[in-house]
């Protein structure tokens, strides 16, 4: 299969988690009930792109939080491939729209763990308090997602990710 997770000429691991979109509404509402039953009530979610945008529309919605905002950030160029460190891009996030709020960080994945590290050092500057829920965390991440709907060691392929970009 042919997929846009992998760098050309990259081959797709055959051992790996296979998510569908059935499994992520389950998943997603998991999350959000999760978040409310730590006591935690969310002003606003913050999407980590691209990964991190449906995950966190999802969960907005389960939660009834109208309140979204989003980071851009660019780290993996492909299955265990990425930069040295991540990049913020632009657009920026409206950081003067978080004083006050209480933020909900959103990802796909916590694989390293250093792109939800550094959007949560930013966000948590700017707000009175910021949780992390993801999708997924993997043992090597340096940071523990304060909410996790499943962990696993394997490369994990999503359902926005699992056919080729568009072409004519």
């Amino acid at each position: 299969m042919t997929t846009s997770e992998a760098a050309p000429g990259q081959p797709v691991p055959t051992e790996r988690e296979i998510l569908g979109w059935q499994e992520f509404g389950d998943a997603t509402r998991e999350l959000a009930r999760a978040v409310l039953a730590s006591g935690f009530v969310p002003d606003v979610v913050v999407a980590v792109a691209r990964g991190g945008l449906l995950p966190a529309a999802a969960i907005a919605y389960a939660l009834d939080v109208k309140v979204m905002g989003t980071l851009n950030v660019e780290f993996y160029t492909g299955i265990d491939s990425r930069l040295a460190d991540p990049v913020v891009l632009p657009p920026l996030l409206d950081t003067d729209a978080l004083v006050g709020r209480r933020a909900l960080v959103v990802d796909d994945v916590a694989d390293t763990g250093e792109t939800l590290a550094l959007v949560l050092r930013l966000v948590a500057a700017h707000c009175a308090e910021a949780r992390s829920a993801v999708l997924y965390a993997k043992p090597r991440s340096i940071i523990d997602p304060d909410l996790v709907w499943r962990r696993t060691g394997r490369w994990i392929t999503f359902p926005w990710s699992a056919q080729p970009p568009v072409t004519i």
